[in-house]
């Protein structure tokens, strides 16, 4: 049975579950949310996700929501992105910091600076939330110093949850070439095979409202 997966390109948590997806092997196919036409808020929608967020992922009859959770039942099913036994709450540690300390703040900068009309962007709360980015990113970094991934010694559900906003090409205030431990790291995850960009890997691109 085919996992169909609720989600929009633009989305760095819809990006998370994807690429777990699409790298665990499992077959899957994405099922576009016109989240800014605000399908997010829909009854329809509410329905299906009380939260009215992506992504959703529907296996039969489960339905699941939060991108760390998806990511966690993809472990469960397929067995890899896990890390070892040992390594498993290390490996969640590292998804919820990343929810927390990372992408709230990439996503919420990434949104003002560009989805937002020009003559509606906050500077001031811009400038702190690029400022909180920066530190997230400085710890990143210096966590991969000597390491080619975030948990033991192959790419697990913590890597996959960690890069993904750091692959859209929308101006946030993050410079890769600042930070070469996480510019070799995203270097060396978009090297494995299957790893797909987000605006490849499922419908939705600023270009479409452009």
């Amino acid at each position: 049975m085919t996992i169909k997966l609720q989600c929009f390109g633009e989305s760095g948590h819809s990006y998370k579950a994807a690429l777990g997806l699409e790298l665990s092997g499992l077959d899957w196919e994405p099922v576009y949310v016109d989240f800014f036409g605000g399908e997010g808020r829909t009854s329809e929608f509410r329905d299906v996700n009380v939260m009215g967020e992506c992504p959703v992922l529907t296996d039969g009859d489960l339905t699941l929501s939060q991108s760390g959770v998806i990511l966690q039942y993809i472990a469960d099913k397929t067995g890899k992105f896990g890390g070892r036994e040992a390594e498993k709450y290390d490996v969640l540690r590292w998804v919820l910091w990343d929810n927390h300390k990372l992408s709230s703040q990439v996503g919420m900068t990434r949104f003002l600076m560009n989805f937002l009309p020009e003559d509606k962007r906050p500077a001031e709360v811009i400038t702190f939330m690029q400022g909180r980015l920066k530190a997230a990113c400085a710890t990143l970094n210096t966590h991969l110093e000597g390491r080619d991934w975030i948990v033991g010694e192959g790419l697990t559900a913590a890597d996959i949850s960690c890069c993904s906003y750091l692959y859209y090409p929308e101006p946030f205030g993050f410079d890769r070439s600042e930070y070469p431990n996480i510019d070799a790291w995203l270097t060396r995850i978009s090297e494995t095979p299957g790893w797909k960009h987000p605006y490849d890997l499922m419908p939705g691109n600023p270009s479409d409202r452009a």
